[in-house]
C-alpha cells in the first residue's frame, strides 16, 4: 500500500466515523420516522454473516461381515471361482439380442480388467434344439457358447456353463427329461476337452412343477449323460423353488463326488428386485438396515449350519440389486451380501454384468463403486 493511498484512506475512515456517530444521534432522537429534523435518517449497511460450510459427508458404514478363508467340502466338490459375474440377459435369452445387446468378445477383457476371476454363462440350449428324438442342438449356437468359455479360460476366467430357461421341463419334468439328458449328453461331449476351470450347471432355478418331489428323478439322468465324457468335471446342482437357499437345505444330493450345491440370494426381495407386489412395501430404496442385517445374518448362520451338517461347500450363483434402485444402496447391496457370504466361506457370482442389473454400463463401463465393491473369500480352494 502506497503512502498517498493510506492518506486518502485515513481522511475516509474520518468520514466515515462522522457519518456513523450522526446517524446515531439522529436515531436517538427519534428523527429516523422522516417526521422532523429535515435531512431525514442516514442508512447504515451491516454486512452479511459468511454462509456456514457444507456438511462433512458421513464416513461411509464400518464393515459388519468380514471375509474368511473358502469353506473346504468333506463331501462333494467346490468350485475355484473368486469374484465372479453373471454374462446376464445374453445367451438365455429366446435369442442373442432379445433382451439387450448381444455378448461381444471385449467383455472378457472388461470383466477380466476389472479384477474378476469367473463368469457364469446362462445360456437357453433348450431353445436352439430339437423337439423330437436325438434332439439335436444347432451346432452355430453350440459353437458360440464354445466361442465365450474358450475366450474367457484364455484369459484366465473360471466358467460355469449353465443351463438356463428350459420352462417346458419345469411345466412337465417327466415328459422333457429324456430330453433334458439328451441336451446334457451332447453339451457333455462338445466340452469334453476343456480343462477343469470349467464346469456345468445342469439346472438353472428348478420351480413350478419339478420340485423336491421329482429333482432327483429329473437331474440323476442328466448327470449320468454327462459322466460318461466327464467322469469328473465338477456339476452345479440347484434345489427347488427358484434354488432357495431353504430349499437347498433339505434338497437330495447324488452320490458323486463332484457335485457343487448352489443357492440364489434377492432378498429383501422389494429392494433387490424392481418391485415386489407382493410385499408391503412393494418396493423401497434403501438397504442396509439393522433389521436388513440380522436378516442377513441369519442366512450366514444357515449356510455355516448346512456346512457343518453335511460337509458340503456351496456357493452362491446368483445375487444382485436392480438398476432401478439407487446406486449408492446398490454399493452397499452388493458390498455387504457378498461379504456375508465371504464370512462364512461361500463364494459367490453377482447378478449381472450387462442388460439387467448392470455392473457395467455401455458408454460409461463399469460402475466403479458397486464393482470394486464386490469381494469374496479370503483364499480360494485347490485348483
Amino acid at each position: 500500500m502506497s503512502k498517498g493511498s493510506a492518506g486518502a484512506t485515513s481522511g475516509t475512515i474520518g468520514r466515515t466515523l462522522a457519518v456513523s456517530l450522526l446517524a446515531l444521534l439522529a436515531g436517538s432522537c427519534g428523527g429516523g420516522d422522516g417526521g422532523s429534523g429535515g435531512g431525514g435518517s442516514v442508512a447504515v449497511s451491516t454486512p452479511m454473516p459468511a454462509p456456514p460450510p457444507p456438511p462433512t459427508p458421513p464416513p461411509p458404514p464400518a464393515a459388519v461381515f468380514t471375509p474368511a478363508a473358502a469353506a473346504l467340502p468333506k463331501t462333494g466338490g467346490t468350485l475355484r471361482l473368486g469374484k465372479c459375474v453373471n454374462i446376464s440377459d445374453m445367451l438365455e435369452a429366446p435369442n442373442e439380442g432379445d433382451w439387450g445387446r448381444a455378448f461381444q468378445d471385449s467383455d472378457i477383457a472388461n470383466i477380466k480388467a476389472k479384477g474378476f476371476t469367473a463368469i457364469r454363462l446362462p445360456a437357453r440350449f433348450s431353445a436352439h434344439a430339437g423337439t423330437a428324438p436325438p434332439y439335436t442342438i444347432d451346432p452355430v449356437f453350440m459353437a458360440r457358447i464354445r466361442h465365450v468359455t474358450d475366450l474367457a479360460v484364455a484369459n484366465g476366467l473360471s466358467v460355469i456353463v449353465d443351463m438356463h430357461h428350459y420352462l417346458e421341463l419345469f411345466d412337465d419334468p417327466a415328459g422333457h427329461a429324456p430330453r433334458f439328458a439328451e441336451l446334457w449328453r451332447q453339451i457333455g461331449a462338445a466340452f469334453r476337452d476343456e480343462p477343469a476351470s470349467v464346469s456345468f450347471e445342469l439346472i438353472n432355478e428348478p420351480n413350478t412343477h419339478l420340485d423336491a418331489s421329482n429333482l432327483m428323478a429329473t437331474l440323476k439322468p442328466a448327470l449320468d449323460a454327462v459322466r460318461v465324457t466327464n467322469p469328473t468335471r465338477l456339476v452345479v446342482w440347484d434345489g427347488p423353488n427358484w434354488a432357495a437357499l431353504d430349499s437347498m437345505l433339505t434338497a437330495p444330493f447324488p452320490d458323486d463326488p463332484n457335485v457343487v450345491p448352489t443357492f440364489h440370494y434377492y432378498d429383501p426381495q422389494n429392494f433387490a428386485f424392481d418391485t415386489a407386489p407382493w410385499m408391503n412395501p412393494a418396493t423401497r430404496t434403501d438397504f442396509g438396515t439393522a433389521a436388513d442385517l440380522a436378516d442377513l445374518k441369519t442366512v450366514t448362520d444357515k449356510i455355516a449350519g448346512f456346512i457343518a451338517a453335511t460337509g458340503r461347500a456351496p456357493f452362491a450363483g446368483e445375487y444382485g440389486a436392480h438398476e432401478t434402485k439407487p446406486d449408492a444402496a446398490r454399493a452397499t447391496y452388493y458390498a455387504t451380501v457378498s461379504a456375508a457370504f465371504a464370512s462364512v466361506g461361500v463364494q459367490s457370482c453377482a447378478w449381472g454384468y450387462t442388460n439387467t442389473f448392470h455392473l457395467w454400463r455401455d458408454g460409461t463401463g463399469w460402475v466403479d463403486h458397486i464393482a470394486d465393491g464386490i469381494v469374496t473369500t479370503t483364499t480360494l480352494p485347490p485348483g
